[in-house]
This record gives structure tokens, sequence and C-alpha cells, in this order.
């Protein structure tokens, strides 16, 4: 017995509208039923399950939501002129507004945007929903972010009464229904090309990739299009003459590996639309951490390390209310010509203490105080695991225990009264000469 997806592979006609859902199995450009231009259709698109779901300018629709009077206007989430962007609307970005950009960068392009501090609380909540819907459609959902998810509907079928692809765009009007933003999705057979095709129609964007077309369909895309290649490979494959996707599907995979190692078999492999990785829902965080930037540049130790407890304690306590611990203490510094330094070190055991994170951090910082003005600290914690055999007895430090305990006294007390109402000498009548970012978990291919 086949199936419907079964049956309506390779149908060249298969599709259906976004807006009412119904399906279209003959060619036209706009909706029989409603008259909707947002027509999906693919020869494949029934026989497709594996997704790539990214929020659309997420954390700006989601204040564009909460305020309709911005709805039209250029909105920018970030710090104040000496901070970067965290996320754009769509107006800004047509603008020239991108992620990451300086922020006095993204005013001079587009000086009559509101600027908004991020309210991380708030996006988590909404990234909790919008994870909440897609897991009504299938257990086999794999966070990557905030507001972004791998998703495998396969096997769903009989349980949805209709193939993955209407599912997920019943999944998308949903979003948009319910929860006031909206969701690009990307559908293919792979993860890999699930998660390019989900940026090839935004925003409210449904694209499909599949098997027949992937390798063409690579040919003529640059090779940074391969999850790996960042500015410095693609700078080292320019140099060997290799611009393109097609150039690297005429190679052989052998000299690939000879000239690149392990990565030139990802090159041959991906380029190829090979990608054998699962949807894995048991996809953990790789790091907590907080960072923050300043108003003015820092380079004097004095001015650093009350900041630098301040985040430790953020750090701290995300971890705490995540069951968490981790074994590594990574520092981050930007100095004033945004040069990056990360330092870090591994711990004998794994902490979720603000003491022995900073303590470490601190040491990491005594090193990098060589007259260097930065702009950015920020301090995390990696290689997670639950926190049942965080911190056991020190022997060596005699302290760390009593330590400890204050720090969990000060937790309580912190729980109670809030979090303002008790400090450390290291931040007590300190000033506060950055805009601290709440601590957040990173994940792989955080693209926004």
């Amino acid at each position: 017995m086949f199936s419907l997806a079964a049956m309506l592979v390779n149908d060249p006609q298969a599709g259906f509208c976004r807006d009412c859902l119904s399906r279209q199995r003959a060619p036209g450009r706009r909706c029989e039923a409603c008259g909707s231009p947002r027509r999906t259709g693919h020869a494949e698109l029934y026989g497709l399950s594996v997704a790539h779901v990214d929020c659309d300018a997420f954390y700006a629709a989601v204040e564009k939501r909460d305020r309709p009077e911005l709805r039209d206007v250029p909105v920018i989430i970030g710090g104040g002129r000496r901070g970067v962007v965290s996320t754009a609307c769509y107006i800004a970005r047509i603008r020239g507004v991108r992620s990451a950009m300086p922020m006095f960068k993204a005013l001079e392009a587009c000086p009559e945007a509101v600027v908004i501090k991020p309210d991380m609380e708030k996006y988590v909540g909404v990234g909790r929903q919008v994870r909440a819907l897609m897991q009504a459609l299938t257990p086999q959902v794999e966070p990557i972010s905030i507001d972004e998810a791998f998703m495998d509907l396969s096997g769903t079928e009989r349980l949805h009464g209709e193939p993955p692809a209407l599912a997920l765009g019943r999944f998308a009007a949903r979003v948009e229904k319910e929860l006031g933003i909206s969701v690009s999705v990307g559908l293919s057979y792979c993860k890999f090309l699930a998660k390019v095709a989900s940026d090839l129609d935004k925003p409210r964007g449904f694209a499909v990739i599949g098997r027949e077309e992937a390798v063409s369909f690579l040919a003529g895309k640059p090779v940074t299009l391969i999850w790996g290649v960042g500015k410095a490979f693609a700078t080292t494959l320019e140099r060997d003459g290799i611009r393109t996707i097609g150039q690297i599907q005429t190679m052989d995979r052998g000299d690939l590996m000879r000239r690149y190692g392990t990565m030139g078999d990802r090159l041959w492999r991906l380029s190829r639309g090979i990608d054998e990785r699962k949807v894995d829902p048991s996809h953990d965080a790789k790091t907590v951490s907080a960072e923050t930037t300043f108003d003015t540049d820092l380079a004097a130790l004095d001015d650093l390390v009350p900041v630098l407890r301040r985040l430790s304690e953020r750090v701290s306590t995300r971890l705490k209310k995540g069951e968490l611990a981790g074994r590594t203490v990574v520092l981050k510094l930007k100095s004033a010509d945004f040069r990056i330094r990360t330092r870090n070190r591994q711990l004998a055991d794994p902490t979720r203490l603000a003491d022995r994170i900073f303590a470490t951090g601190l040491d990491l910082l005594r090193k990098e105080t060589d007259g260097t003005r930065y702009r950015l600290i920020g301090i995390g914690v990696s290689d997670l695991s639950d926190d049942a055999r965080a911190d056991p007895p020190d022997l060596v430090d005699t302290g760390a225990r009593k330590r400890a305990l204050a720090e969990g006294a000060m937790d309580a007390l912190k729980a109670k009264f809030g979090g303002g109402s008790i400090e450390t000498g290291y931040t007590f009548g300190r000033g506060r000469p950055g805009r601290d970012t709440r601590p957040e978990i990173d994940g792989p291919e955080n693209n926004e």
C-alpha cells in the first residue's frame, strides 16, 4: 500500500496555497480557491520530510507585534551607539542594516530607525511557544537557537492526515495567527539543503530543494554556502582558485582530503548534496554565556573586574536554573579595533558557581590587561552537563566550601528580595560602564 506522499513524488504539478492551504495541481500563478499569489509547487514536494524553520527577524518581529505603531517603521534591536545590532527588521535591512553591525554604522545607514534594547526574557518565552507548536507536529525537533530548529516529519503523514509539506504550511499559518510573528520554512531531504532552502524566500518563505536538482542547484553557488566555510577558509580556497561549489563537484575526493583534511571530505559530500546527519532532538546547548559592550573603552583591570564579576553571576544564575554545569570557562574580549580574543581553561570538574567562574575568568583576564583598550568583555562556560557532579569538595582550597555556602545564601536572598538586593565587594559601589546583555544559550548555525 502506497502513501499519498509516495504516489505524488515527482509530480510536476504538486503544490498548495500557503494562505488557504488548499491543494493545487493545475499550473498557474495564483491560488484557484482564494486568488493568493503565495503558491508552493515542486515535483518532489510531497516526498520530502526534513525541514529547517527560522523565525523572520525574530527579535524585531516580537517587538513590532507588541507595539503595532512600529509596524511600518525601521526597527533595530541592540545596544546604544557603542553596541552592535542584534537583529533588524526587513525595512531596516533594505536600508543596509545587518546583524552584528556596529550600532553607529547602522544608524548612519538608517538614522530614522527606532532602537530597542533586547528583552531576552520575552524572546525566550516566544521561542518556547514556537517550539511547542513544532513538537505538536513531530517529536523530532532539533533546536539550533532561540528562533530556529530542524524538524524531521518522516512517518507523520498518517498522524496528520497530510504529507509533511502541508503540515508545515499549516504550522507556519498557525504561528502567524496565534503568535503574531512569521517563519520561513526550508524543505528538503537533508539538513544542509533544508537550511539553505529556508533562506531562499524570506520573509514568510516556503522553499523546496529536491534530490533531482540538488547538484545543479548547488553548482553556481559560492563555496561560502557550505556549512563550515568561513571567511578564513574561503580565502584559502580562493587562493587555490576555488570560488564556486561547482568547481568542487569536479574535483576528486581524495585530492580534496589531501589538501584540506576532514574539511575536504565535507566539501566533497556537501557539494553533491550528501548529508547523512540526522535530526537529533537530544541536541544540547553548547555554551552558556553573557557579555557586555562598554560605552567607553576600558583597559584597567580595576575597571574590568566588577563587570566580569556581574557577568559571572549571570552565567551562574542561568546554569542553576537550567540544572547545568560546565567544565570549560571561556573569556571573550573585543579590543577597540574590533579584534576578538578568546581564552579558555578546563577545570578539573564541572562548575555552576559564580565564584569559580569568576576566579578562573579573572586569572585569564589578568594576562590580557596589557594596556589594550577593550570595548567588550564576555564570560561563559562550555562542555555542558547536568549538575549532578558539579563542584565537589576541594581538598586543596579549604575555603571553597565556605564560599559555595555563602553563594547559596546569596542566591536565596536574591530569589526572595530581587537580584539587586545583595552584591559582592567586587561590584558594590562600582559604576556600571557597560550595557550588560542577558546570558544566552548559544548554539551552532545561529543565523537570524
